[in-house]
């Protein structure tokens, strides 16, 4: 018999407390900064909780909460990346600082790839989730979502190599 959702959360408070530590944790990852992992996993939770009659009703109500999360994430980041870009074009060029030589962490790598790669990369190899699971998940194309996962193993390679090396 098949455990229907609002049977394991019978309210938004049960999910909240079951799933909000993992949630933070998750969109840390991708986010680089827990205060902004925690402020959109709040705000999916605010978000669902008009909803919650629908939602309690799906077969995994985390990964609707998920999915907000990552969305309100990926606008967060767009709208500060098109506020720099602004910046960038009305003030003096800045010069970039030359990468460190020092061993990098996996956060710190995972610090190395865009928003895009870093959320199929921690919901890949975190969650487990499938290719295909993530597609769903992010609303992109199966193509995409292999596109990036293999972009960012391409630049976290080497950096990971290097940390694993210094551990050994």
């Amino acid at each position: 018999m098949k455990v229907q959702a609002d049977d394991v959360f019978p309210d938004p408070r049960a999910l909240y407390t079951a799933c909000y530590g993992r949630l933070v944790g998750v969109l840390t990852l991708a986010a680089r900064s827990q205060a902004e992992a925690e402020d959109v996993v709040q705000e999916a939770f605010i978000r669902l909780l008009p909803r919650w009659e629908r939602v309690c009703r799906y077969d995994d109500p985390e990964a609707w909460v998920r999915r907000v999360a990552f969305r309100l994430l990926w606008n967060r980041f767009r709208r500060a990346r098109n506020a720099l870009a602004a910046l960038r074009r009305s003030g003096p060029g800045q010069n970039a600082t030359a990468p460190s030589v020092e061993p990098v962490d996996v956060g710190r790598a995972l610090a190395t790839l865009s928003l895009p790669q870093r959320q199929v990369v921690v919901l890949h190899h975190l969650l487990d989730l499938s290719v295909e699971q993530i597609a769903t998940e992010l609303g992109i194309p199966v193509g995409t979502v292999k596109s990036r996962l293999g972009r960012a193993r391409a630049t976290l390679a080497p950096l990971l190599r290097e940390d694993a090396g210094d551990h050994a």
